[in-house]
């Protein structure tokens, strides 16, 4: 086991990313956010915590997608979804896709699928925690990255929060 980021540097790599957001998409303007669950959203609620520091609420539109039968890598068994909710219209904004780790790409994949479903984006930007940039399967990159690692296949990526794990650190397994 090895730490990539510790509770330290976790704050303040969300703290760059939000800032980074807002300087790319000044006061949100025409800027929807939309964590991707199950586990992106611990991520993205962190990250509209940090921006709402800066902006008022009513600039922040923030949604939560659910990819579950959207995906092309799981087929068999019964899965239980999580909850979507895009409680207003994508069509002509900028989605900026919010995600902890970006691995073979396949999961991003789905989400721009089911983003089709809530209308037509001018444009999508992903935002990540943690870049598995070697093991990519599809021609996906983020726009704004927490960490860039290099891992081998058999290595996990476990991103642990305080709300669901009790501790707060990524690591590598």
């Amino acid at each position: 086991m090895k730490t990539i980021l510790t509770e330290q540097q976790l704050g303040i790599t969300i703290q760059r990313l939000a800032h980074q957001l807002l300087e790319n998409h000044v006061n949100l303007e025409n800027t929807v956010l939309i964590g991707m669950q199950p586990r992106g959203i611990y991520f993205s609620n962190r990250i509209v915590k940090e921006i709402g520091k800066l902006l008022t609420p009513d600039k922040i539109f923030y949604g939560k997608l659910d990819i579950t039968f959207y995906r092309d890598d799981i087929r068999k068994g019964l899965h239980t979804a999580n909850q979507t909710d895009i409680p207003f219209s994508i069509e002509n904004k900028n989605v900026i896709l919010i995600d902890d780790v970006l691995y073979t790409g396949r999961t991003i994949r789905a989400a721009l699928d089911a983003l089709i479903d809530f209308g037509r984006p001018a444009k999508v930007e992903l935002c990540i925690l943690i870049d598995r940039r070697f093991s990519r399967q599809l021609p996906i990159q983020p726009d704004y990255t927490g960490k860039s690692i290099d891992s081998i296949i058999t290595q996990k990526v476990k991103v642990l929060w305080k709300e669901n794990d009790g501790d707060e650190e990524v690591i590598l397994l």
